[in-house]
């Protein structure tokens, strides 16, 4: 077998191979062996004749056909593994000659891994950020968990923000109600901004058993189409005005919250927390760096087919993310006002970084001996399992081969990851 290699780009190749007489022959024997199979000759069982009597039966063009099918998918990995080439996915295979017993001459293109040369990965100049809690931070988390702790009072005075009522409302368009615009006995806090801007400004100063119109206009990029800019008026009936009682920061309220003596306690927890959350915020922040120095250091190319797999990727994931608030891919494009062409040209740039960073990391986990255990990807499984141990199709899934490399990757990854940040301290 002759390969021969044209470069058409760096992820992407041609490969020109030659079968002569000699590689061709054990080919014509499996073929005749295949059909075989299927023949039935005098004196003999099925399928059970000797090659050289079934192929007398045979359809020769059958043979030749066959032969030659087995030749492209028994050569065609050993042309890559010639020339040194890792195909990403099944090449295109075009037979050029074919001279049955004597000769065949294909070419196989494919896109494929590029050769990749790391750069730096030590000593890179990227600094960690320092994020210490702040006193504000301190306060929105004691005003949350005070706000849990609140009692609520119905008072029968006109309503104020900070207060919680009680209300039915009726939203009409056009003199009709529309979808998604009426609730009974629905609780709102005044003051939230849970409701489109002036609805609960509208409620204020109005008291228990009053009945009104606040008249509105939705916001231009509001994200349901048929009410973006359009003037409503809200029917609101108010039922009950809770004045909402926060407690005082004092030791009662911090044993409330936990296993606390007194608030000292409570805001040294809290401190801590708030802590390990921006420690882990700076630590991401600072892997990113890390691999976007790294990849700039190192000369990679992204494969076009790697790109639009992962294009798709974050298509699909922001897809499910509009789904689950009852928009459309195409809601989602109107809300950030692109088209779908601008989009995709944006999601190719992160695309195309992501790829490059995922195939350099593996360079890098290839290079330094980076591996993990099937201990430890076996416990990931198990704790995925316990997960979703309610969906039949989850955990089927988690027992395929591909779903394991593929966990067993990310795992590979991430240990990658870590020996970045420690090859950098």
């Amino acid at each position: 077998m002759k390969t021969t290699t044209k470069q058409l780009s760096d992820t992407k190749v041609e490969l020109t191979v030659v079968l002569d007489k000699e590689d061709l022959a054990p080919v014509h024997k499996k073929a005749v062996e295949r059909l075989a199979k299927d023949v039935k000759a005098k004196g003999f069982r099925k399928g059970k004749a000797p090659a050289n009597v079934a192929e007398k039966l045979l359809d020769p063009n059958q043979v030749n056909s066959t032969a030659l099918d087995i030749a492209v998918r028994t050569t065609v990995p050993l042309a890559f593994e010639q020339s040194k080439k890792v195909a990403i996915m099944l090449p295109n295979v075009e037979v050029t000659k074919f001279v049955p017993g004597e000769t065949v001459e294909y070419k196989a293109v494919a896109d494929i891994l590029p050769d990749i040369k790391l750069g730096n990965y030590k000593n890179l100049k990227v600094k960690k950020e320092d994020l210490k809690v702040t006193d504000k931070d301190m306060k929105e988390v004691l005003e949350n968990i005070a706000k849990a702790y609140a009692e609520k009072k119905a008072v029968k005075r006109k309503a104020k923000l900070t207060d919680e009522v009680i209300i039915d409302f009726t939203g009409k368009l056009n003199g009709e109600p529309f979808e998604g615009g009426s609730a009974k006995d629905h609780h709102l806090e005044l003051g939230s901004g849970a409701f489109i801007p002036g609805f609960e400004d509208g409620v204020v100063g109005h008291e228990p058993g009053d009945k009104f119109e606040i008249n509105l206009t939705f916001p231009k990029d509001y994200h349901a189409e048929h009410l973006k800019g359009k003037k409503v008026v809200f029917e609101v009936l108010l039922k009950q005005v809770n004045e909402v009682v926060v407690p005082k920061y004092d030791d009662e309220f911090a044993k409330k919250c936990g296993p606390f003596k007194n608030m000292d306690e409570l805001k040294a927890d809290i401190k801590k927390n708030l802590q390990a959350q921006n420690d882990h915020k700076v630590m991401e922040k600072y892997k990113d760096d890390l691999v976007e120095a790294f990849v700039k250091s190192c000369k990679v190319s992204a494969p076009e087919v790697m790109v639009d797999d992962q294009v798709r990727f974050i298509k699909d994931d922001i897809s499910r993310n509009a789904a689950s608030q009852g928009l459309k891919f195409e809601d989602y494009l109107k809300q950030i006002k692109q088209t779908e062409k601008d989009w995709e040209k944006e999601a190719r740039k992160v695309a195309e970084k992501r790829v490059k960073a995922s195939l350099c990391l593996q360079i890098l986990a290839r290079d330094e001996k980076i591996e993990v255990d099937d201990a430890l990807v076996d416990a990931k499984i198990a704790e995925l399992c316990d997960v979703y141990k309610k969906s039949k199709e989850a955990l089927a899934n988690l027992k395929t081969p591909q779903v394991r490399q593929e966990i067993k990757n990310r795992m590979t990854i991430e240990k990658t990851l870590d020996f970045l940040v420690d090859a950098n301290k």
